[in-house]
């Protein structure tokens, strides 16, 4: 993968504007940034980066969860209001995986 530093700042920047209990996609990050089909870029990116950002907060698109400490992801999740059930996004108070009206 490319460490290009525009791409690194704008996936960041999409990454630092999620809110507590804001679910969202690898995919989604990728398309918000301008790079649309680039989602594992985005898991790189969170894997690489040294920026403190709110990793927890993104799934895959069927919303299980695939950070490296998969517990400790879903017990951050559920601080903030998330329900996770066998590693994978139940509802959120906001985001893709929020119930509807």
């Amino acid at each position: 993968m490319s460490a290009d530093p525009e791409r690194i700042r704008r996936i960041v920047d999409v990454l630092m504007t999620l809110d507590e209990g804001e679910v969202t996609t690898y995919g989604d990050v990728a398309d918000v940034a301008g790079y649309p089909k680039q989602a594992r870029h985005v898991g790189w990116i969170l894997k690489h980066t040294d920026a403190d950002v709110p990793w927890w907060r993104v799934v895959n698109s069927s919303g299980h969860l695939r950070a490296g400490d998969r517990r400790l992801q879903a017990e951050l999740l559920a601080e903030e209001g998330v329900v996770v059930r066998h590693e994978r996004i139940v509802s959120a108070p906001l985001g893709r995986f929020a119930a509807g009206p």
